[in-house]
């Protein structure tokens, strides 16, 4: 470091913790030791899963529901009791697997996924890329049976799985029980799209679906009694509100129920009073967390988009302002999306294309489209945004191709192109 700089970090003033206990807890990935308003359904798990403590393979088993609903706090809270129980049980073997199809989203991954976490000591990890898949997944099916236990395979987000990769990899798993003598497979699936099943072959869909569990969302009152849980892990039960955490409740329920949602918004609100140095967190924080936290999430996600996926959005931007936040058609905003790939020199893509773009930007929640009857002149897809077109528009031109378009103007109509 050049003589006279000082640090960074050292320009920074000290920061007065408002955090008293575990901070963690403030993350949506925290494993509590109690589950308020799921303990039922932890139960009902618990018990699925039970034949495994005694070496029988247990019923596969998927549990559906939105995101943010408890599906993956209660599979690991679950996991956590299997795992002591196998402690003070020498007789049990099992062995639960966790894969975040989400991350690992292919058959290949799955497999060495599987593989890599039975392995006996002093056996070579199973390599990310190279094999034939046959022969993965032959050495796959040896450990298992080598094992001599029971493997739940946890498949977080297994919709993304099938929809990306197909259910080749589930048949496999599945067969497994066929094949082997002695290691046995039990698959639980977790899923936020209650379609997905729609994607199965039916020889899959009847092995896997065995049990089936549903999560429904949090209301207000229930979302409220998480955050006082939290609360209290954390230690900032003192320093905020109540009201504050009534309040943070209400915008998560609102939100579809989503607990995730509401603790983030509960952390983010911790550190803005931390950095501001203040010393209550009172209600005024959590909307300054809400605007905080829809900022960022809409920043990153239009940021990350695909060009196309940016130029199909910036049409919908423009016909926003010209209509002044009237819904579009799909015939309009795709004769101008034509014109702006034009215009910065991009090929276009096909009406169908664009179509399944809408439907992607639809699923992240920054338009929304239906389709809307015209009578005797036929159907068509309407959409407008969910967000203020200016702000979209400021994001959406800070992509070095989407820059080109900083100078139209939509100041009337026809479209403001020739």
């Amino acid at each position: 470091m050049p003589e006279g700089r000082s640090n960074l970090f050292d320009r920074i003033p000290d920061v007065s913790p408002l955090v008293k206990g575990e901070r963690s807890a403030l993350d949506p990935s925290f494993t509590p030791e109690r589950l308020p308003h799921r303990e039922k359904d932890a139960e009902q798990l618990a018990l699925i899963l039970s034949p495994s403590l005694s070496n029988y393979r247990p019923s596969n088993v998927v549990i559906f529901g939105k995101p943010g609903v408890g599906k993956t706090s209660v599979v690991k809270f679950v996991e956590s009791e299997v795992n002591k129980t196998i402690d003070s049980r020498p007789n049990s073997k099992v062995k639960i697997v966790d894969v975040n199809c989400g991350v690992v989203d292919n058959s290949y991954g799955v497999l060495v996924s599987i593989g890599n976490s039975i392995l006996e000591n002093g056996e070579e990890r199973l390599p990310f890329t190279g094999w034939p898949i046959d022969k993965l997944y032959n050495t796959v099916e040896e450990k298992i049976n080598n094992f001599g236990g029971i493997v739940i395979v946890v498949l977080d987000e297994i919709d993304k799985l099938v929809k990306k990769s197909g259910d080749s990899v589930l048949y496999q798993l599945l067969r497994i029980n066929e094949i082997t003598s002695s290691g046995k497979v039990s698959i639980l699936g977790i899923s936020n799209d209650l379609r997905f099943t729609d994607y199965l072959d039916p020889r899959v869909k009847s092995r896997l679906i065995e049990e089936t569990m549903v999560f429904y969302p949090y209301n207000a009152t229930q979302i409220y009694d998480i955050l006082k849980d939290r609360a209290l892990y954390s230690g900032i039960a003192d320093v905020i509100d109540d009201t504050a955490i009534k309040t943070c409740a209400a915008l998560a329920a609102q939100d579809q129920g989503d607990a995730r949602r509401a603790i983030d918004l509960l952390r983010i609100s911790v550190e803005i009073a931390e950095r501001s140095g203040m010393k209550k967190i009172d209600e005024d924080t959590i909307y300054d967390a809400k605007l905080k936290l829809e900022r960022d999430v809409v920043i990153e996600t239009v940021s990350t988009l695909p060009l196309h996926s940016k130029l199909t959005l910036f049409s919908i931007v423009l016909l926003d302002e010209i209509k002044k936040g009237g819904k579009s058609t799909m015939g309009e905003f795709y004769d101008l999306y034509e014109k702006i790939s034009n215009r910065v020199g991009v090929d276009n893509l096909t009406q169908r294309r664009v179509a399944d773009i809408v439907s992607e930007l639809t699923n992240l929640g920054l338009i929304e489209s239906q389709v809307q009857s015209f009578g005797r002149y036929g159907r068509t897809t309407t959409v407008n945004l969910n967000y203020s077109s200016s702000k979209i528009k400021e994001i959406l031109l800070r992509d070095e191709v989407i820059e080109k378009l900083k100078d139209v103007k939509p100041l009337q109509k026809p479209l403001p192109f020739s």
